[in-house]
This record gives C-alpha cells, structure tokens and sequence, in this order.
C-alpha cells in the first residue's frame, strides 16, 4: 500500500520543468502513489481514487490555484470520510506561502524526499493543525471556496499588476516580486494614478464581527489562518485562538506603511500600538467595496456595495510540517 499520494498538475507553472524530474522520482519509489490531473476541475476525481489507496500523506504538487481547489474539494467532498491524512505542499508555486509555513522550502524533490521519511516513522510530532477561510458572497446557495491567504486593496492591485505585467516577463520569481512591491508602494503613495503603475486601491469598508469596522482607502488588506509569511516572518499571534483569521490593514500613508514595515522587521508587529495599522483577530470577516479585487491563494474574487464578501474560518484540518 502506497504511503505517500501525490497529486499533480501539469498544467501548473512550475511543473513545467519540474514535472519530468517527478515523474522518475516516482517510478523509482513504488510506495508513491502519482495521480496527474489536466485541469482543477478533475480534482474532485483525483481524490476520490486517491481515498482507496488509503495513503498516509496527500501531497499537493501545482500552484496556488491547485492548491485552493484541492483544499476545497478535500474539506467539501468527504472523500476520506473522517480519515483525512495530512496534507504536505510541494514548493512549486509563484510565491509558496503555504509551503513556506509548512516547513517546505527549496528543491520540490528533496521536500518530497521529506515526505517520504517522516511517512516512513511516527508522523505525529510533524502533524499540525490549520483552519482554512471560507469565502462566500454571504448568500445560503453557493459552495464555499476555502484557501489561506486573502489579500486586497493595493495588495491585490499589486498582485495582478505582477501576474500580468511583470511575470510575462521571465524574471526570477524573487526580483518580480520585489519590482511589483517596489512599483506598487509608488502607485499607493503618488497623488494621481500614473498608467505605467498598478492602480490605486478604491474604497473598501472592513468589519470584524464584534470587534468594529473600518473604512477607507488602505495600501494593504491581508487575511489569513498562516503562521508564517514571506522573509520567514510570524503572523502577531501566531498560535493562539482569540479568533481563527487574523487581518492586517495598513492604511495608505508613508508613515503607516514604513511604521509597519519597520516593526514586522524587528519582530513586533502587533506588539505595538501604530498609527495607520490595524490588528484584529476574528471568526467573521466583512469586505465590501466598489468592484474591489481581492485575491484568495490565486483567484480572484470582488468585493461590491451591498453584496460584501464573507470569511469565515473551517474546523481544522491535519498538514504536515516538514521543518524539524
């Protein structure tokens, strides 16, 4: 009996190149059991056949949108009734910030190599739990999409600005990024919107249930159930369970941005009170703007007067952390 499924797409950026060398990892290591789906839409099938090989471990190799639908089919369709294994994630997306809190950086292969010994032995001390967000519209008809990171406002402008602008390009992931964070702070701070640049964030409205609401145009919106984050920093309050999501908004000043900047560098962010950033942690979370992109693990959602979009967070499921 297989220990480890792995599911794939190869459709997926980086399995592009990566995928060839999977695949002869996988015929040399029999206890794999490699399932290769063409679109998200066969996810659903993939787990339904991977449920009857009973693996110890699911690994997920794709980007991010493979990794939301997977999540989601994984927690909506029952597919392993109350035996769900822990899921591992493969470093093989644009930017890897659910691997990266799972421990799994680096070469995908010798991250899955990692899978593969801690399946062999006692998995317990590497299982960990996470709760997932659950977006709807707010309405009773409609399947949930779940995910782990939500980001808006000029986060998510800056985000698309770099899908479609900067990686066509075919820099390194790391110097992308660092331009579209670069050309992003310049669009949020000029006074006019220049066209070269990603657009300025409109209005939103935010409100954390029992705990306010907040209005106005804001450099960065983030909501997630992850500990870690990119430059291998913490979430404030990773770890605890005042409330399943935590958000982050800063608001559009040089002041909140570079006071935010500043303190998540020296390790408190959330430790200390600053002007124009905003903390909370919450079991229910409203966004509503005027045709506002945000953006969850990949796909694009849009917030809209009167018809706000609706986190709220999952019961937890088992990952593995790869990390010691």
């Amino acid at each position: 009996m297989p220990r480890v499924a792995l599911l794939s797409n190869p459709r997926s950026t980086g399995n592009r190149s990566l995928l060839p060398r999977v695949r002869s990892f996988c015929a040399e290591h029999k206890d794999i059991f490699h399932y290769e789906v063409e679109h998200v839409d066969q996810i659903g099938e993939a787990l339904k056949t991977i449920a009857r090989v009973k693996p110890k471990v699911l690994v997920i190799n794709g980007g991010d949108g493979t990794v939301q639908a997977t999540l989601t089919e994984l927690f909506h369709g029952g597919h392993f009734g109350d035996e769900v294994p822990p899921v591992a994630v493969l470093p093989n997306g644009k930017t890897n910030l659910i691997a990266l809190d799972l421990g799994a950086e680096g070469d995908p292969i010798e991250a899955l190599k990692r899978v593969m010994e801690i399946a062999s032995a006692d998995m317990e001390p590497h299982i960990v739990s996470r709760e997932l967000i659950s977006l709807t519209d707010g309405s009773a008809s409609g399947r949930p999409v779940l995910g782990m990171f939500l980001g808006g406002a000029g986060l998510a402008d800056t985000i698309l600005y770099c899908r479609h602008n900067i990686y066509p390009l075919g820099l390194p992931n790391a110097v992308a990024h660092v331009i579209a964070l670069v050309l992003g702070l310049i669009s949020i701070l000029v006074p006019k919107g220049v066209r070269f640049l990603p657009l300025r964030p409109g209005r939103l409205k935010v409100s954390v249930l029992k705990h306010g609401e907040l209005q106005g145009q804001f450099a960065l919106l983030m909501v997630t159930t992850l500990q870690r984050l990119l430059f291998k920093s913490s979430m404030p309050g990773a770890g605890s369970r005042s409330g399943a999501m935590q958000l982050l908004v800063i608001e559009r000043s040089i002041r909140a941005l570079i006071g935010a900047l500043v303190a998540a560098v020296r390790g408190k962010l959330g430790g200390i009170a600053l002007r124009g950033v905003h903390l909370e942690r919450g079991d229910e979370i409203r966004i509503e703007g005027d045709h506002s992109n945000v953006i969850l693990d990949g796909e694009m959602f849009e917030a809209n007067q009167g018809r706000p979009i609706v986190l709220k967070p999952t019961a937890p499921i088992p990952f593995l952390r790869l990390a010691v």
